[in-house]
């Protein structure tokens, strides 16, 4: 059976508009060696990285599907990872730009990133309440810490100790310790959800936001035993550990006394913020010197912590002070005095400035630079960045903004789209500005001041442009000098469409004072030059009973459609302007409506969620379809066919054939509601605007699209999210207690499952195959060819063993284990059986020996009850033991080697150095003997 119809299709090819998104966080990061110039920021689900002197976009991490919602740069400075709405964590590579690791744990967005000091480990918190430790080296997760009952909000490392600290929404602030995986200590003095966190002075200060204009202040000390590094956290905390896993009554004193052993955290005092709404985020910068915060409104508050040995002379000062008068008063002895004074907390963390941004500031991040100064970049929720800096060492220090990235998207959400004639230009509008766009390079080539507008169109010829305002004006705008030519006052209301006229002549506009009215153009005389100008002029007006929402021509221009504020759209003759036909079965407004280019359709969209299809001669409806899960915003024909697109809340675009009344394809990429949309003259582009900022360029392929293979790919997709909300396996010995691991099926752990399954039985079956082989060539007395299998051939003629090895390293790191998971037993047997031979070879060990510490933990039971399995598992444990022990000592000597090296490398280094200092200071006494010379010859 052929394709009775073809249809061609339309994918994403741009993301323009947007400078950053809201939902994630600004993080410097080191960039071609350069320290506090570049930013980066997420961009729906890219991350672009900003250069914050000339305001360029340098870089752009592409990501797949999900919104960006959390950032953290690694301690080397050479990698990003990147937190996604569906729980995924990437690690982006700044040298490449490519991304190097994937995790997928959370079920939920990721809201907090955080790396050790050494950034081998990194923590993530998400809405799931779990946090998850992370190996970054071996590319895998480590646990899954829980007792959160809310959100994470905030996750920081010690410095020094093995410990994780972490608060969330559920009002608390846990500290877990990372060598045992439990939770030691509980932090229950706040009344409402923790939004910051961060430690200072030498992480013996921790600091709380919450939802008041109270910044709490924490004194941390760990015990004198527990401070020797004989002796680590995890034996102290290993007894607390156990209680809290099976924890009595009687335990609970033990466990306070335990808590305070290991350290001790008490209030130290409170700092007032200016601000009377909630901390949004607090931080320092990476010295730890400045610490900042702000709330939701647009103002920074900025702190500086005094270092030790700027509070020991405040304390001298004092001293001296307190002696002068404890002399003229002889009643205190110098001891006492010594005793009794100390520095408060208010003298520690002094108010440095308030830095004032021009929005709501949604986060950001602080820089202290070599020179003294501090740099604070800013992100704001009108899709701006704007960079400060200052002096902290002076009295009075003085804000200076830097730089502002705004030319490259809208302050306020696009609300109207209309293409050029030529293709190439795109127009934008939104509450304070008109830009316009050049279609290829999407740079901004014209911004241009303007209402609040909410529709526009080119006048013919593409040199200017009209927009109908919130206010009911008309702005028309010149785009060869950006200025604006005339306003008019056109309705009483907002002016909600504007459509122009099939002869180019004139357009019509609709509007909230229940009028359409009709408009001409004309050239009038300038009154700043000799030329004329192009303007309007009023024709006619046609008043109706009900604000007018969106008006249509007929292609031949003999129709006009009103659709009203009553759920009816009224056709009108365009000449005698009698009323036609009127098309009502909508339950609510039509919000938007189109009419095909040879006229004989009508697709009208509503806030019902219904599209309809009508016929123009009769008004007759076709088919109502169900088209989104909400309101149907924007609809619009493809030029010379009867398909047309509608844009929806429900954050989709869709495709339909008004012949056939099929769906034929959904564009999925915004995050937020689509507003509006414009299709090219040719219908080879579509650009579409929404809530969350950014416009999408979609371009029309020459790949045919076919209805049954897009409805099975929905099909996997819907079966694919089903995995992922599918409840995890119970593992045996796991008491789903404080940890459990940290991976999530999914269907990537599925496949690499499956893969596995399918080489085990290829093992099978050919090396039974090579039996039966050896055995007719027994029977023959010679040697007879053997077909080897076309899979085996591909790897090279690899052995059937050694291809299920194979396949085994090929699984990702970070999936291994819930691949593993899934397998079945009757597998697990064979892996055992081969693993055997591998420990004997030698081969990855290391990979080895971590499969199968995971496939004995989770199938225990199984294994120790298997009689056949003794002989094998004995052999493993001989051979694992002494195969350990090289790859041991192979490290140590290469770890040794190393050592020396570096040794060696230092020694040359300090010789150079000498070398070098004796070399100049040789040259300087030739220099100064030659000077005396010439001196005692001039005499």
């Amino acid at each position: 059976m052929g394709l009775t119809k073809q249809y061609l299709r339309y994918n994403g090819t741009a993301l323009f508009g947007v400078v950053a998104s809201q939902k994630g966080n600004i993080v410097y990061v080191n960039l071609r060696g350069e320290k506090g110039r570049y930013v980066a920021v997420p961009a729906c689900e890219h991350v672009f990285i900003w250069d914050t002197r000339t305001g360029d976009k340098v870089l752009a991490l592409k990501g797949r599907k999900q919104e960006v919602t959390a950032l953290c740069p690694s301690p080397d400075n050479l990698h990003l990872s990147v937190g996604y709405e569906d729980g995924s964590i990437r690690i982006f590579s700044l040298v490449s730009g490519e991304e190097t690791i994937t995790f997928n744990g959370h079920k939920a967005t990721v809201t907090a990133l955080r790396y050790d000091d050494l950034g081998g480990k990194l923590a993530s918190g998400s809405k799931d309440t779990d946090v998850i430790v992370w190996d970054v080296i071996n590319e895998s997760g480590l646990y899954r810490l829980k007792g959160h009952k809310d959100a994470i909000t905030q996750l920081l490392f010690f410095k020094e100790k093995n410990i994780l600290i972490s608060s969330g929404k559920d009002t608390l602030v846990k500290w877990w310790d990372l060598d045992t995986q439990h939770c030691f200590k509980t932090l229950v003095g706040h009344r409402s959800e923790v939004w910051g966190l961060t430690l200072v002075s030498q992480d013996s200060l921790l600091f709380t936001g919450s939802s008041d204009s109270e910044l709490r202040c924490w004194n941390i000390s760990f015990s004198q035993e527990d401070e020797d590094p004989s002796e680590p956290l995890h034996k102290k905390s290993k007894e607390s550990a156990e209680r809290m896993r099976d924890p009595t009554e009687d335990d609970k004193a033990v466990d306070e006394t335990l808590e305070q052993h290991i350290l001790s955290c008490s209030k130290a005092g409170s700092i007032m913020r200016e601000g009377r709404d909630r901390v949004v985020s607090l931080a320092t910068d990476q010295t730890g010197r400045i610490l900042a915060c702000h709330g939701t409104d647009s103002i920074l508050e900025i702190f500086y912590v005094l270092s030790k040995e700027e509070i020991d002379k405040k304390i001298e000062k004092k001293m001296k002070k307190a002696r002068k008068k404890a002399k003229q008063a002889s009643k205190l002895e110098e001891e006492q005095i010594d005793a009794s004074i100390e520095c408060g907390l208010q003298e520690k963390i002094q108010r440095l400035i308030n830095i004032k941004a021009s929005s709501k500031i949604k986060s950001f991040d602080l820089m202290l630079s070599r020179k003294g100064e501090l740099k604070a970049t800013v992100m704001l929720q009108n899709n701006m960045i704007e960079s400060y800096i200052l002096d902290p060492s002076v009295q009075t220090p003085r804000v200076m903004q830097t730089s502002k990235i705004s030319i490259g998207g809208h302050r306020s959400d696009v609300r109207t789209l209309a293409f050029s004639s030529d293709n190439i230009a795109v127009l934008s509008a939104a509450a304070e500005s008109v830009k316009i766009w050049n279609r290829s390079t999407l740079q901004c080539i014209r911004t241009m001041a303007c209402e609040y507008a909410l529709c526009s169109l080119f006048v013919p010829g593409d040199r200017q442009v009209i927009v109908g305002t919130k206010t009911g004006k008309l702005q028309m705008f010149d785009l060869a000098s950006g200025n604006i030519l005339e306003s008019i006052d056109a309705h009483d209301g907002a002016l909600w469409s504007i459509v122009l006229s099939p002869d180019q002549c004139g357009f019509a506009t609709g509007g909230a004072d229940k009028c359409v009215k009709f408009w001409e153009f004309q050239l009038v005389k300038d009154e700043n030059s000799i030329q004329n100008r192009l303007s309007v002029k009023q024709t006619r007006v046609l008043q109706l009973d009900e604000d007018v929402l969106c008006i249509r021509y007929s292609p031949s221009q003999k129709l006009l459609a009103v659709a009203l504020l009553d759920c009816t759209v009224k056709i009108f003759y365009t000449d005698s302007l009698k009323f036609f036909l009127s098309l009502y079965g909508h339950k609510l407004p039509v919000l938007c409506m189109d009419i095909s280019h040879d006229g004989t359709l009508i697709a009208t969209g509503s806030a019902d969620r219904n599209v309809k299809i009508w016929g123009l001669d009769f008004g007759d409806c076709h088919r109502s379809l169900f088209a989104h899960d909400d309101s149907v915003m924007y609809l619009q024909f493809v030029p010379k066919s009867h398909l047309f697109f509608t844009a929806g809340k429900d954050h989709k675009i869709k495709q339909w054939d008004a012949d056939n009344f099929e769906h034929i394809q959904t564009l999925e990429g915004h995050h937020q509601e689509v507003w509006c949309l414009a299709l090219s003259p040719n219908g080879d582009y579509l650009v579409s605007s929404s809530h969350d900022k950014s416009l999408r360029l979609w371009e029309r392929t020459r790949e045919p699209l076919i209805l049954e293979e897009e409805r099975e790919m929905e099909r996997e997709l819907e079966y694919e999210e089903g995995i992922a909300k599918e409840s995890q396996p119970v593992i045996a010995g796991d008491t789903q207690g404080e940890t459990g691991l940290a991976g999530r099926k999914n269907i990537e752990t599925i496949k690499a499952a499956e893969q596995i399954m399918e080489a085990i039985e290829l093992y099978k079956e050919e090396t039974a195959k090579l039996e039966e082989h050896k055995a007719i060539c027994r029977a023959a007395g010679k040697e007879v060819p053997f077909a080897v299998n076309p899979v085996l051939r591909a790897y090279d003629n690899i052995s059937p063993s050694g291809y299920v090895l194979e396949v085994l390293k090929k699984v990702k790191s970070s999936e291994l284990e819930e691949a593993l998971l899934v397998l079945p037993f009757s597998y697990v047997f064979d892996l055992l059986v081969l693993f055997d031979q591998y420990l004997q070879l030698g081969s990855d060990v290391e990979l080895l020996c971590r499969i199968l510490l995971f496939l004995l933990r989770i199938h225990f039971g199984q294994i120790t009850s298997n009689q056949l399995l003794v002989k094998v598992m004995e052999n493993v444990k001989k051979t694992i033991v002494s195969k350990v022990s090289e790859v041991r000592d192979m490290l140590g000597f290469n770890m040794a080697g190393l050592q020396f090296l570096k040794r060696e490398i230092e020694a040359k280094d300090e010789v150079s150095f000498f070398a070098d200092a004796t070399a100049q200071f040789e040259e300087k006494k030739r220099k100064r003997k030659k000077k005396q010379k010439l001196i005692l010859a001039m005499v």
